[in-house]
């Protein structure tokens, strides 16, 4: 049996590296533009009501998130910050140092994942914020998309980047569930070349 060739002699499709790169930059480009023009258009927190796209289900309301998901570690924004850099690293890694690029739908995954950490680490290292502002949104993140059930179940404010992180993470999820490695999957037994045949 040929043994597969070390990830070193894979080469990686040059359309890999411009999908990743494409849906990298419009993603965090998109979740970057609709931030600036809803907080533009709408306001800051608490300054305007929800403005209703499906009333009483789907809104836009502006938000600022100062922890990660649901508001878990509010204030520790750089920390966040941090661990997006840490992920952006072990992505690139991943991706071109050890061939998960070869992987169209890895690259997308990854891709959509790493709009999202550009779209949210800019906010949380500050770039948006302005002298007067509370200190706490210093490295928060801007949220606008409102969606709910009914007044008693709300889901968190989110935002593009959140939406591309789900829709990255989910695709990891699937990959790992329906199509994992051939390497972790279970091999029957080779037969034993020295056993003689019945």
């Amino acid at each position: 049996m040929q043994a597969n060739p070390p990830p070193s002699a894979i080469a990686v499709p040059p359309s890999r590296y411009l999908m990743f790169g494409c849906l990298a930059v419009i993603g965090a480009g998109l979740d970057l533009w609709t931030k600036q023009a809803i907080f533009e258009w709408r306001g800051l927190p608490g300054q305007r009501d929800v403005y209703w796209v499906i009333d009483g289900y789907f809104g836009i309301e502006t938000a600022v998130n100062i922890g990660a998901v649901f508001g878990i570690g509010a204030g520790k924004g750089m920390m966040f910050a941090g661990i997006s850099v840490v992920a952006l690293v072990g992505i690139l890694l991943w991706l071109f140092c050890f061939k998960a690029a070869t992987s169209a739908w890895l690259t997308f995954a990854l891709g959509c994942v790493t709009g999202g950490i550009f779209g949210n680490l800019y906010d949380r290292l500050g770039l948006w914020w302005q002298e007067g502002y509370p200190v706490e949104w210093k490295s928060g993140v801007r949220d606008w998309i409102l969606w709910q059930a009914s007044d008693a179940w709300k889901w968190p404010n989110f935002n593009i980047a959140d939406s591309l992180l789900v829709i990255g993470a989910v695709m990891l999820v699937v990959q790992s569930i329906f199509f994992p490695p051939a390497a972790m999957l279970s091999r029957p037994p080779e037969a034993d070349p020295d056993a003689e045949v019945a």
